[in-house]
């Protein structure tokens, strides 16, 4: 193997941009929508695919990559089951951390905060904007269970797809939901050459956002 394709080997020096004090603004969900808008203008593919970590009870994390599916001045959105591994964590212990990462943009931006489940009336509004083979995939999957084979979930799609055939959309399950981290920390990053990165790190102080400048 050629030494320089090994592991080790693999490094990029980054040289896109730079990030200032004066390149953010004070509000960061405000500058989250900035560079969320630039990332979408630069064709990143699934912008608001993120990493959510969470932990057990005791403190055993986990994490897996999830979609944005909202966000304001209140916090960011996604849904899922709430049975399953990253559901049963965040009902057991509400703390969460997403992580954006756009590497042809050589940024990354870090959240923490708080978790707290959406109402049933949001989640079920936006489980019918969904597609209804997505409506029908949500009631198909025992998330995080073992299963036999394939076979279940496709036995289990060709039925819900006959019983609802007629039907525009099926009703929302129970055990299926919205969950909005409502940030208590915001990080901004930005690839500069030799690994001395930018990063702008959001605190909340007294219910104002505090910015302070971060060592790589």
């Amino acid at each position: 193997m050629n030494k320089d394709k090994t592991v080790e080997n693999l490094r990029e020096d980054y040289k896109a941009k730079t990030l200032n004090r004066l390149d953010v603004v004070d509000d960061p969900i405000v500058q989250f929508q900035q560079w969320f808008d630039e990332a979408m203008k630069a064709g990143q593919k699934e912008p608001n695919a993120m990493t959510l970590a969470t932990a057990t009870k005791e403190g055993i994390p986990s994490a897996r990559i999830v979609l944005l599916k909202g966000y304001s001045a209140e916090g960011f959105i996604f849904y899922t089951n709430y049975k399953s591994k990253k559901g049963q964590e965040l009902i057991q212990n509400p703390n969460a951390a997403l992580v954006f990462c756009w590497l042809e943009m050589e940024r990354q931006i870090r959240i923490a905060g708080k978790v707290e489940q959406l109402s049933p009336e949001a989640s079920e509004k936006y489980f019918h904007s969904r597609p209804k083979g997505s409506q029908i995939g949500a009631w198909v999957s025992p998330q995080s269970e073992v299963i036999k084979d394939r076979s279940v979930l496709e036995n289990k799609l060709v039925q819900l797809q006959e019983e609802y055939a007629d039907a525009d959309k099926l009703p929302c399950p129970p055990h299926w939901g919205g969950f909005i981290v409502r940030p208590t920390s915001i990080e901004f990053w930005q690839g500069r050459s030799s690994r001395l990165h930018d990063r702008l790190h959001y605190t909340q102080e007294n219910g104002k956002w505090k910015i302070d400048r971060l060592a790589p």
